[in-house]
Parts: C-alpha cells; sequence; structure tokens
C-alpha cells in the first residue's frame, strides 16, 4: 500500500473548519470538515467517514485542495456537449444569412432552417438538427421575421377607408 499524499502545509485544521462554518457550499462544508480532520491528526478512514464517502474520494478531495485549494472542492459545471459548429462555421453562416439567398444558385428565394441545414451539410459535412440551426441563429443575433400574410384579393382602398374610420375610438373612458 502506497503512501498518503501530503496536505499542504499552508493550512490547519481550525482554518479548515472556520471556511467550513463560512461557505453557502454544502458539498464544501463537508469536504472541509474531512480535511480538518485529517490536519487534526485523523485516519483516512476518519474523514472518509465524516465525509460519508470511500477512501478513493477522500484521496481525489486531497488532489483537489492541494492544487487549488479550498476553491478546488467546490463541484465545477459540467461541461457539456462540445459545439457542433466552430467559429469560422458561424461566421460562414451568419455571412450566407446576411447575403441571402441567390435563387439560380441556392434553388430558393428565401433561407429556411432546413435549407441552412442542408447548405451547412453540404459546405461542412456538419449534420445539423433545424431546432440546432435555429438555436445558433439565435445566438449570431438573428431573428425570425416573417411578413404579415395578405390576401390576394384585398381591396387597398377599402382598407383605407378602415384605417381613416379607426382612428376615433369608439370607447369611452368611465368616470
Amino acid at each position: 500500500m502506497g503512501a498518503a499524499i501530503e496536505l499542504r502545509a499552508d493550512f490547519e485544521g481550525a482554518g479548515l473548519r472556520r471556511l467550513a462554518r463560512k461557505t453557502k457550499n454544502a458539498n464544501q462544508s463537508r469536504r472541509l470538515l474531512a480535511l480538518a480532520e485529517i490536519y487534526d491528526g485523523g485516519s483516512r478512514s476518519d474523514a472518509a467517514r465524516i465525509g460519508g464517502v470511500g477512501l478513493q474520494i477522500v484521496r481525489d478531495w486531497v488532489l483537489r485542495f492541494n492544487a487549488r485549494g479550498p476553491d478546488g472542492l467546490i463541484d465545477g459545471k459540467a461541461p457539456g456537449q462540445r459545439a457542433k459548429l466552430n467559429d469560422i462555421q458561424r461566421q460562414a453562416l451568419m455571412a450566407i444569412v446576411e447575403s441571402g439567398p441567390t435563387p439560380s444558385i441556392h434553388g430558393v428565394v428565401r433561407w429556411r432552417l432546413s435549407d441552412l441545414a442542408q447548405w451547412l451539410h453540404a459546405e461542412f459535412a456538419v449534420s445539423l438538427d433545424e431546432t440546432t440551426v435555429s438555436r445558433e441563429i439565435r445566438k449570431l443575433g438573428y431573428v425570425k421575421l416573417t411578413a404579415r400574410p395578405r390576401h390576394h384579393a384585398q381591396d387597398t382602398e377599402a382598407l383605407e377607408a378602415f384605417k381613416k374610420g379607426a382612428s376615433q375610438p369608439s370607447w369611452r373612458k368611465c368616470a
């Protein structure tokens, strides 16, 4: 069995207990109390019992504490899945959205999410679904704009007459 990894010399048990009382993070507090037990001469088994974990986990805590101090005992955020588009691909996507489609080249008169997904696959061999393309476009600062629908037989003169008549409100303020 190998020798135990030594703890940093710039802390002591009482100092770790004070930090454990001050912290708002329950997991960090539990880990600090377990390491304080080791500083005070307790065994690693006692520290594992205090922390509610096994000896291997206590060893990992010691390594993290030695490397980064008390902040190393705070749970970090998981990195998540790697982005499917890199910065160059995002810039190309922004450029193609800005310039708009050319009907003779792209075969469409306006970009749909499915068209952009196909373009990304053709240009960069990146397969994205429409939801992911939409998310990437929103990250770039674009929003979906659609024209208000208009009936093909709409009478513009009747519409203007209606707008002029609608300028006077048909309701009154109650007293």
